[in-house]
């Protein structure tokens, strides 16, 4: 583990986590067991990066983003700030992957609105983008855009209805 940057001084990095040099982490995010932050990897501010994460080259993440155990957030993705990602959430960041053909410059954005939440065992598809407070309920396959404040359930994910700031069921939208 690197401890290099100032900014790591004033985080909590767990002993097993491995930060990468070049990787930038916000004032008082915390950093929990075996993740790994590879270089050029951006973390914002009072962040907490829970067990098992891995976080991609070039991946940016907000201030005050929540992301759980077991999630890998690959190059491309872009979390804006106060973003919850549930545990064992599956990003992907090529649409038609192939072991035998090398793909990297064929890597596609997926932009996390603000506020977002994305619930535990849910996939989000590579180049969509999450409106700002959107609900991706647990364990949904998301395909195609999201409005900013949408419900979304099922596989594929379906808007069932429009939420709040607060994550609550609201009867339109805010």
């Amino acid at each position: 583990m690197s401890k290099h940057n100032e900014t790591l001084m004033s985080s909590f990095i767990h002993d097993t986590a491995i930060i990468d040099p070049g990787a930038t982490i916000g004032n008082g995010t915390k950093i929990w067991h075996f993740s790994h932050v590879m270089p050029t990897a951006v973390i914002g501010e009072n962040c907490v990066i829970g067990q098992n994460v891995f976080v991609g080259s070039n991946v940016k993440i907000g201030d005050r983003v929540k992301v759980q155990n077991n999630v890998s957030l690959y190059e491309g993705v872009i979390c804006e700030e106060d973003v919850f990602i549930g545990p064992s959430v599956v990003f992907t960041n090529v649409t038609n992957p192939r072991a035998f053909i090398e793909q990297k410059d064929a890597f596609q954005t997926t932009r996390i609105g603000k506020g977002a939440t994305i619930g535990a065992n849910a996939t989000i598809l590579c180049g969509i983008e999450l409106g700002e407070y959107c609900f991706i309920g647990a364990g949904s396959v998301v395909t195609k855009d999201v409005p900013a404040y949408a419900l979304m359930i099922g596989n594929p994910a379906r808007q069932t209805g429009w939420v709040g700031e607060d994550g609550e069921k609201t009867k339109s939208i805010v």
